[in-house]
């Protein structure tokens, strides 16, 4: 009975079909059942007794092209971007990256390309990263984000760069600052000047624990927190006090890269401003502009429109203060300067953690951080921005259609600028293996006892060329990420690296005084990156030095050093043949040419010019004007280039020995000049106002105690610093003239003389005072102290600056002990003093004008000191022209 028997064989078969069918993945299933399929066609076929041979083939052809085609599909497929928002609770940002086909993940995923975090994220975290990953925190930016660490830093630099650094309010730390505040607060009281002042937590936020004071007597000595001056003429808008919210985005900080977003916060208060009394002090709905206090006022506006309400926008704000005739472009220029100048303060910090966290990191090389920072600023009467705070993790909440529009913009040009690409983690990874194969690839150092003379210039040599590489690596990076970077930068605009060599130079300048101040001297590798990194060469300059690192190699051939220059020749050409073809090959190549045998004469068989690297290659320009000897191939430029620019053909430590003499003679030069100025007595002769300065040296125990009274009693600081002022405003134009330099902030001597200036301020003007005494040389320990090396003529111009401000400040006293007396007399006449202008002009520096001072004796007061006081003048200005 075969029809009984091949029942149960059948469902036998049935049964192990489905049960190998569901453990069968979903891309092998199909090609199962196409083949369980065909035997059993097979098997019906034989037994009918029909040869189905065709079929078969047919039906194996058609399953086998449909796994291909599955294959070829599933290869084609690419992962998605993956963002972990575990971190976070804000669901904008989520609702942003899904614009970008983003995927998000809440759960802690650590294959992700980006994590979103609102806290402080560990340097442990960071150092985890993979290169592809980007995270949303920098380590070290809490030196600015908290209130007492951004208050020391501000105040420490501020001390040397007292003018740069004037934007945020006078700060004291307690408990260690309470001794100096309540001192501050007694001289207050003597001068009978009232002052408000404002507490806060040094690491609170959302306006928690801040208090105002009237007296400062009264403020407890609290741990962990910040004193500060309070505002109290701030700008108002309908009578109401607000601070802007500015969001700042930092993508890099090696190298540093800020931009600056079009359009933020206007956060208003919610009762109408009045200044501070000890009845309205409490009332913190008028003091305070923190969204979370006044949020709970009864107050509180809450609208969909971005022009009112108790929350606006910056655009509002910049065509409210258009309508009101204020000037709107200089106002947001002062606060990006506000804003580098804080990142400035930061980056020493920020760096430095960043490189520990990745060591080994290329410099220029995609960061794995970035960070969106919200300032905190407030405008005072006169439009000045002042400095609050910092937020490392602004609010995202969109409580209001106003957060909605201004915060989801921010977040989809921020995403925008990250340009992540699935191509990253490939890319990434490969760059990781191929840097730790050079690693364990490198070749073994061997003792500079084996290496022969000819090895260590082949060693230089090649070093020299990995170097250049690897600077024309990171400049095509850099262009690349420039030119993507203003193609997306939509509402964002870049601040930093500012487009201008004036901006550049500055912020470079105070970028090294941050280093050395911050670091005290240590990572001076960073230092000298970072101020490579803003003084670029371009690459065309690159590629040339390149290519003579080429010829440079080509020397080496064989283990031999193979003589530069052209072969032997048979006979040397004319003198007027030599000439000749030196100007036909500065000629254009259509110019019309004398073929009077002079091409025969030319230098034959001579080394012809070596190309540059396949690496560096580029289509040459200049014209190939047959063989030619090697000092002929160059440029007339590179020959007549003046010193301190940069030829590509001379070694870079010759250009440097060259700018180093240059700036040794200037300096002499200064020098001649700074001995040559005398302090000028206004109305008198130099004659006499010698004769002035010894009659006070030889009665100096007469005069000693009546000059210390004046200088540190009663002449303020404004005053101090005007006459110290009078030297340093005739320094800088001596400057101007010797270095021909309109700008000498950038000069090294020049900031070398503004920290004696400073030093001599020190202490209530007890710096310069301490010149007077035998000892006189105090302020040389702030030398003594820093990793500059202060070369013997440096020293001599420092110490005759100091030497004319000893004397300036002796005439300034005879000055005043001379119109006092002359007011005494006035007094005891008949009738009234007779009037004078005060409005003087100053005579010139380097020249003595008689008739633009012959009235500065008779004037009464002593204000403005800047504007009667003696000034320098140079006795010989040839020697400054010399």
């Amino acid at each position: 009975m075969p029809s009984a028997s091949s029942a149960p064989a059948n469902h036998k078969m049935s049964l192990t079909s489905s049960t190998s069918v569901s453990s069968l993945s979903s891309l092998d299933k199909g090609e199962y059942l196409n083949k369980v399929s065909a035997r059993s066609t097979s098997s019906a076929a034989m037994e009918n007794g029909i040869d189905d041979s065709e079929d078969e083939k047919h039906t194996r052809t058609l399953s086998s092209s449909s796994y291909l085609s599955q294959k070829k599909k599933v290869k084609k497929k690419r992962p998605p971007i993956m963002v972990n928002l575990s971190g976070t609770k804000y669901d904008i940002v989520r609702r942003v990256a899904e614009q970008f086909s983003i995927v998000t993940n809440k759960e802690e995923d650590q294959t992700s390309f980006l994590f979103w975090s609102d806290s402080f994220v560990s340097s442990e975290r960071i150092v985890d990263l993979k290169p592809f990953q980007k995270i949303n925190h920098f380590p070290g930016m809490g030196e600015i984000c908290r209130k007492d660490c951004l208050a020391r830093n501000l105040t420490k630099i501020g001390k040397s760069h007292p003018e740069e650094f004037s934007f945020s309010p006078r700060t004291w730390i307690f408990p260690s600052e309470y001794n100096a505040f309540q001192c501050y607060v007694r001289d207050l009281k003597k001068k009978k000047k009232h002052k408000t002042f404002i507490c806060k937590p040094a690491n609170g936020a959302m306006g928690n624990g801040i208090s105002l004071y009237r007296n400062g007597e009264k403020i407890p000595q609290h741990d962990h927190m910040i004193v500060q001056e309070y505002l109290d003429k701030p700008f108002v808008i309908e009578g109401y006090k607000f601070d802007l919210r500015v969001y700042v985005l930092v993508t890099s900080c090696d190298p540093l890269r800020i931009f600056l977003y079009n359009d933020g916060l206007v956060r208003l208060s919610t009762e109408k401003y009045c200044h501070p009394t000890d009845t309205n002090v409490d009332q913190l709905f008028m003091h305070l502009t923190n969204y979370s206090v006044n949020k709970r006022s009864d107050n509180f506006e809450k609208t969909d429109e971005v022009d009112s309400g108790s929350k606006r926008s910056i655009k509002y704000l910049n065509d409210f203060l258009r309508r009101n005739d204020y000037d709107v472009a200089a106002l947001w220029k002062n606060i990006q300067d506000l804003i580098v100048k804080t990142m400035v303060v930061a980056e020493p910090h920020v760096l430095h953690a960043y490189r520990m966290c990745r060591p080994g990191q290329p410099p220029g090389s995609d960061s794995v951080c970035f960070e969106i920072l919200g300032f905190d600023i407030l405008l005072d009467r006169k439009l000045k921005p002042w400095l609050l705070e910092i937020n490392r993790s602004p609010s995202f909440g969109t409580d209001q259609k106003i957060d909605q529009e201004i915060k989801g913009g921010l977040l989809e040009d921020t995403f925008r600028l990250l340009n992540m690409k699935p191509s990253d983690k490939r890319k990434g990874m490969a760059a990781q293996k191929l840097e730790s194969q050079k690693r364990l690839l490198r070749p073994t150092r061997r003792s500079e006892i084996e290496l022969t003379e000819l090895d260590k210039k082949k060693i230089i040599v090649e070093k020299r060329k990995e170097e250049l590489k690897e600077r024309l690596a990171q400049v095509r990076r850099e262009s690349a990420r420039e030119e993507y970077e203003n193609r997306n930068m939509g509402r964002f605009r870049r601040i930093f690296p500012p487009a201008d060599k004036f901006s550049i130079e500055k912020y470079t300048g105070l970028l090294a005084d941050a280093f050395q101040l911050f670091l005290s001297g240590r990572a001076a590798s960073l230092q000298r990156e970072v101020t490579r990194t803003f003084r670029q060469l371009r690459e065309d300059e690159i590629l040339d030095m390149l290519q003579q690192c080429e010829l440079d190699g080509a020397e080496f051939r064989d283990g031999k050093l193979v003589p530069r220059g052209p072969k032997p020749l048979s006979c040397m050409p004319s003198a007027a043949d030599s000439m000749a073809d030196e100007a036909s090959e500065l000629s254009p190549p259509d110019s019309p040419r004398d073929n009077r045998g002079r091409s025969s004469s030319r230098v034959q068989g001579t080394v012809g010019r070596k190309g540059r690297p396949v690496s560096a290659q580029r289509p040459s320009t200049r014209p190939q004007s047959g063989a030619r000897s090697r000092s002929l191939t160059r440029p007339l430029s590179s020959r007549m280039t003046p010193v301190g620019s940069i030829n590509p053909a001379v070694d870079e430590a010759f250009i440097n020995a060259a700018v180093k003499e240059r700036d040794e003679e200037m300096t002499k030069k200064t020098c001649v000049a700074l001995s040559d100025m005398r302090i000028k007595f206004p109305g008198k002769t130099d004659e006499e106002a010698e004769v002035i300065l010894l009659q006070l040296q030889d009665n100096w125990k007469f005069h000693k105690p009546r000059i210390a009274s004046y200088w540190l009693v009663k002449l303020d600081s404004i005053k101090r610093r005007k006459v110290i002022d009078i030297v340093r405003s005739n320094v800088r134009a001596v400057l101007q003239r010797t270095w021909r330099l309109n700008d000498v902030d950038t000069l090294r001597l020049y900031r070398i003389f503004n920290r004696v200036f400073n030093r001599l301020l020190w202490s209530h003007g007890q710096g310069l005072w301490n010149c007077f005494s035998t000892s006189g040389n105090s302020w040389e320990t702030i030398f003594s102290k820093s990793t500059d090396v202060i070369s013997s003529t440096e020293m001599q111009c420092c110490r005759r600056i100091v030497q004319l401000c000893r004397d300036c400040l002796l005439i300034v006293y005879q000055f005043a002990s001379e119109a006092k007396n002359s007011m005494a007399t006035q007094s005891h006449s008949d009738g009234p003093p007779p009037s004078r202008s005060m409005s003087v002009r100053p005579p010139r520096p380097g020249f003595s004008s008689s008739s633009s001072i012959s009235s500065f004796p008779q004037q009464n007061t002593m204000s403005p000191v800047s504007q009667r006081m003696s000034r320098l003048y140079s006795s010989s200005r040839s020697a400054l022209d010399a």
